[in-house]
């Protein structure tokens, strides 16, 4: 099954989130099929927190891609904020 989850990155107690497109199987921070995005919950007011490929997302989607719910929460929010 492929899922459409935040993969981590950064260093220690500075998280960095890149949302990827990756087969359930796979290991968090192992290979993925596409990189649709990114999170950064440290994000100071001068940088981006959140970016996301709303077209690509939405084509993982209708192909049976399930996205986390943190995921889920992201595309939600995301899609407010560009109304």
């Amino acid at each position: 099954m492929v899922i459409i989850r935040l993969a981590r990155g950064g260093a220690k107690k500075k998280p960095f989130y890149s949302i990827v497109v990756a087969d359930q199987r796979r290991a968090s921070r192992g290979r993925f099929i596409e990189k649709i995005g990114f999170f950064n919950p440290r994000a100071v007011e001068h940088e981006e927190r959140l970016k996301i490929d709303r077209e690509r997302a939405d084509f993982w989607m209708n192909r049976g891609a399930m996205p986390s719910e943190r995921v889920k929460h992201l595309l939600k929010v995301s899609r407010a904020s560009a109304l």
